[in-house]
């Protein structure tokens, strides 16, 4: 085997301190320990056990730091002077890891734990650190061997230790703490103790990370659901992939367990399937294993137990099989552990934890999630409503209650029939009144011809013919009418329909006149006679017809309009719901004839009739039209007010569907309030849960997540707004162009807030792309141009050039986008000596920033008659920030000469090769060109007014520091006493903070 020299050695650190955490690391830092070690470099071979230890830590392996510690320690203790200050300090901070270490290997002795712990707290004190890590480790190797006096005792002296620069960070520490006081059964305190680090006011590597998964389950059993959904939102963003944190992946997997998302605690432990196996840190793998065995025995108890789980140790499993698999294998760690501490503390926690029940029936989370495949069992279940099944005590009470509400057409008829018939088919035949068996078989073949069943009339015949037979005439003509309904809704020929309609019609005339439902009948067998007759006449028009119409064209609309309002003037008084019925659909109507100022006021009215009538059910669909049609006439207040009258008349219907879209409607114009994102976000949120109720998760559930990321987002929650909006992304990208364009561009700004410059680069990329094949070339234009700017960030030269250079080119062809090309130009220019910094390069940069100051120029030009004052200010402005940043570009290019120049006289190689600085350079020419276009851009934003003293400070302040550079600091410091008393002689005032920048500044110019 060849032996590494030195240097690449040292080049294999580098590599390995910037490699991702990992397996994969681990091996090449061994490795690398091992090749320093061979040619006998102690100060290497430190550095290489240092670089070992760290690689250990942030993965699944940090039980194994143990090993190269010891080494490093003995190293230590041959020769302390070799250890520098940092190095020293590093390796008394590794003790706490090491600590931690001790205790999660149930292989060390305890007397082993004990003595190493002995052994940190002699060391400590010997260097003069504080006892607080000490007793912090003493604590917890307490508690887990069951010492709870020793354990409150360290815990005291933990706190009352003083803090120094051995101490954890402020959030580490913080975390222990909170801890702690959830094992005594207080989760309040813990929440209170955590929230520095959960308001982000207290941060680290893994924080707040593992916080925000600590926290869900004491948020959840304090009933703080929407803390702790927005706490597995963003934690789990934060967390994902990190196998460093399988133990907060776990809590999140157990979080969804208990909180009704057992789809979601899926997919989660689908994406973390590779770190299923044996660890080498077994208390990470038994906290791993832990929040996924909760998750397997819901998934188990639901009814799931034989499907198909993730492999485990390359063997494939069903949940049930893999929950015996872990939970074996856990407990065996377990009770290693117990051995090993004298108590079966840790084998007690362990079994309470997987056997925690749900602590909520459905949290909704807002992040999108396949549905769970539904077991057998309830696979004929009635889909999931609002009003719950009746109670099972008093069946003659429940059927009166059916009966009841069927007859006012009441939303949960629907359930209470349910209930109803599974009931009368667990009784033997002979017991069922022959008139509730008509009943029951009357909802089901309604349900048949609601779902369009090919026996739809079958059953429907049938059920007449029951009715019939048992002298229920008004029973049966109400069966003539869903006949004809049915038929309609399946295609069949219009003379056949139309000849059942009027056998409908006919046998509701033939009531006998002292029966109470005989007008109601007539009525609606008129009511839908009106329907499908319009339907009918308008299949039979062509398809010509089947389309909006122009604002005064009638195409038949009048003759349904008439036999409407007939219907509303005959029956407002008797039937008020029907009436409502007939008046919602005139305002449909209208609308179909671009006539919306007059269907607002109809379907108001219908509205307010069926609330009336004591069904306040009946008057949401109208309501939410209404909002709509509000909001589209830009009379956003009364839209909310109808939006808000539809969700309160909406309490008792039952179907999903339609609770999906009553909330969605109240979220989509609450969001285009100032003030109202957060109320937008609870409703957009609900929404999207009935539509995934509804089996409409990719329809109404991807819109309503939609609104739930841009009502985030307008709250600053970025990383929960985009977790959602990727989560639904799929669905929403089959959703037309224009609104894939939409979200990925939305995406992209999410991302580039926080700061994943690379993805929010892909976004915009992918939506300029579905842009290409546009006419208007300015959106594709944009999004090049965004994706450019986020490549350059991410360092990505090559690639964020070329999409310069494209958004450049689309620009220009706009023929009308002067500024957005001269942002362009001046991203180019300050690109041309990234990486290069020849005078080839500070030639571009300098003519690409002339580019920019011409094209400014002749828009100026341009517009000096015809333009905007507006547009004439905005240009102006822009050609001051353009003279102020080629005078940055010139900075840079001194900066970089005089480095060159260093390197020289320090003996580097002084070649003059494309990608130096070193060829002669005027340096006090390029200050003074400096100087004058500062001090001209100085005037312009002078010119500009008020709204513009902070660029002119920073011009002024930008020559004045220039002057200082080449010896002449009383001139520069003129500059700046100038503007600042002009600044103080301004009758209207200025900033505060904006003079004492100005007198700061020219105080230190004169120091």
């Amino acid at each position: 085997m060849t032996m590494l020299t030195r240097e690449e050695i040292e080049q294999g650190l580098s590599e390995n301190r910037n490699s991702p955490n990992g397996a994969a690391r681990n091996a090449h830092a061994e490795a690398l320990v091992g090749a320093a070690e061979a040619i006998g470099d102690g100060a290497l071979f430190r550095t290489a056990l240092d670089n070992l230890i760290n690689a250990y830590l942030w993965s699944a392996e940090s039980s194994k730091m143990l090993v190269p510690f010891a080494r490093l320690l003995q190293e230590y203790d041959k020769d302390p002077g070799a250890f520098g200050r940092w190095d020293a300090h590093s390796l008394f901070w590794q003790f706490k890891w090491v600590a931690t270490a001790i205790s999660d290997s149930p292989e060390i002795p305890l007397e082993s734990a004990v003595g190493w712990l002995d052994e940190m707290e002699r060391r400590y004190r010997i260097a003069g650190y504080s006892e607080r890590p000490v007793r912090e480790a003493e604590l917890w190797l307490a508690d887990a061997i069951g010492q709870d006096d020793r354990a409150e005792r360290a815990h005291q002296a933990w706190l009352a230790a003083d803090r120094d620069d051995m101490s954890d960070c402020h959030a580490c520490e913080l975390n222990g703490q909170g801890a702690y006081a959830v094992l005594r059964g207080d989760d309040a305190r813990a929440l209170e103790l955590w929230q520095p680090v959960l308001a982000g006011e207290r941060t680290c590597a893994e924080e707040p990370h593992r916080l925000l998964a600590t926290s869900l389950l004491p948020l959840l059993r304090l009933g703080r659901f929407n803390e702790a959904r927005a706490h597995h939102v963003r934690g789990y963003r934060m967390a994902r992939g990190n196998e460093s944190l399988l133990p907060s992946i776990a809590k999140h997997i157990e979080f969804c367990a208990l909180s009704g998302n057992e789809s979601r605690g899926l997919e989660i432990l689908a994406e973390h399937a590779a770190h299923m196996n044996p660890l080498v840190n077994v208390d990470d793998q038994m906290a791993f294993h832990g929040g996924i065995l909760v998750l397997l025995r819901r998934l188990t108890e639901l009814g799931h137990g034989q499907s198909p789980a993730v492999p485990y140790d390359g063997v494939p499993h069903t949940v049930s099989e893999l929950y015996d698999v872990l939970r074996a294998s856990s407990l065996e760690i377990a009770r290693r552990f117990d051995a090993r501490n004298g108590t079966t503390r840790v084998s007690d926690r362990f079994l309470a934890r997987i056997g925690r029940e749900p602590l909520v029936g459905v949290l909704p989370l807002g992040v999108r999630s396949t549905a769970l495949p539904q077991p057998a069992a309830a696979a004929d279940a009635p889909a999931a409503a609002i009003v719950p099944a009746p109670p099972a005590a008093d069946f003659e009470e429940l059927v009166e209650r059916a009966r009841q509400a069927r007859e006012q057409r009441h939303p949960a008829a629907d359930v209470l029939w349910a209930e109803v018939g599974a009931r009368v088919d667990a009784r033997p035949e002979d017991e069922v009144d022959l008139l509730l068996a008509a009943d029951v078989a009357d909802q089901r073949a309604l349900t048949a011809a609601r779902g369009g069943a090919g026996n739809a009339a079958e059953l429907l015949e049938a059920v007449r013919d029951r009715y019939r037979s048992l002298g229920q005439a008004e029973r049966a003509a109400l069966a003539e009418l869903r006949l004809a309904s049915a038929a309609a809704q399946s295609g069949a020929e219009p003379q056949r329909i139309r000849e059942l309609l009027v056998v409908a019609l006919k046998a509701a005339e033939a009531l006998d006149a002292d029966e109470p439902l005989r007008g109601r009948r007539i009525a609606l067998a008129e009511l839908s006679s009106i329907r499908v007759e319009s339907y009918l006449r308008s299949l039979e028009a062509g398809p010509e017809h089947e389309h909006l119409h122009e604002p005064g064209q009638d195409h038949g609309h009048g003759e349904l309009a008439a036999e409407l309002g007939a219907f509303v003037s005959a029956y407002a008084q008797d039937l008020p719901d029907l009436a409502a019925e007939a008046e919602e659909m005139l305002g449909r109507v209208a609308l179909s004839q671009g006539e919306p100022e007059r269907a607002l006021p109809l379907l108001a009215a219908s509205a307010a009739r069926a609330v009336s009538a004591g069904l306040p059910w009946q008057a949401v669909d109208a309501l939410v039209l209404r909002a709509g049609v509000l909001m589209s006439v830009e009379r956003p207040e009364e839209a909310e007010e109808a939006a808000r009258s539809a969700l309160e008349h909406s309490a008792e219907v039952t179907e999903a569907e339609t609770q999906g879209v009553v909330r969605l409607t109240l979220a989509d114009i609450l969001l285009r309030r100032a003030d109202a994102a957060a109320e937008a976000a609870e409703h957009a949120l609900t929404a999207a849960h009935w539509f995934d109720q509804a089996g409409l998760t990719a329809d109404g559930g991807a819109q309503a997540r939609l609104v739930l990321a841009r009502a985030y987002a307008r709250e600053g929650r970025h990383a929960d707004a985009a977790e959602v909006l990727q989560s639904t992304l799929p669905d929403l990208l089959e959703h037309g162009e224009g609104q894939a364009v939409s979200v990925r561009e939305f995406l992209g700004d999410l991302l580039r807030q926080l700061n994943d410059s690379r993805a929010a680069a892909e976004q915009y990329l992918l939506a300029a792309e579905v842009a290409k094949g546009w006419e208007d070339p300015r959106p594709q234009a944009a999004l090049a141009q965004a994706a450019a700017e986020q490549l350059s960030a991410a360092r990505l030269d090559q690639e964020a050039l070329a999409a310069y250079e494209r958004s450049l080119e689309l620009f220009r062809v706009t023929g009308d986008a002067p500024i957005a090309e001269v942002r362009i130009l001046r991203s180019l220019a300050w690109m041309a000596p990234r990486g290069d910094t020849g005078a080839a390069a500070w030639a571009r940069a300098r003519d690409l920033m002339d580019q920019a100051a011409g094209v400014l120029e002749t828009a100026l030009a341009e517009n000096a008659e015809t333009g905007e004052a507006g547009a004439v200010q905005q240009l102006r402005a822009e050609l001051a920030q353009t003279w102020l940043q080629l005078a940055q570009v010139l900075d840079w290019r001194v900066t970089s000469h005089e480095q060159a120049a260093d390197e020289d006289d320090g003996g580097e190689d002084s070649g003059d090769g494309e990608g130096s600085d070193r060829a002669e350079v005027d340096t006090e020419a390029l200050r003074l060109e400096e100087i004058e276009l500062t001090a001209r851009a100085g005037d312009l934003y002078a010119e500009l007014g008020p709204d513009h003293l902070g660029d002119r400070l920073q011009c002024v302040q930008y020559a004045a520091w220039t002057e200082e550079e080449i010896g002449r600091a009383e001139a520069g410091a003129a500059r700046l006493s100038v503007l600042v008393e002009e600044l103080r002689a301004m009758p209207e005032g200025v900033p505060e903070d904006l003079l004492e920048r100005a007198q700061s500044a020219l105080d230190n110019l004169r120091s």
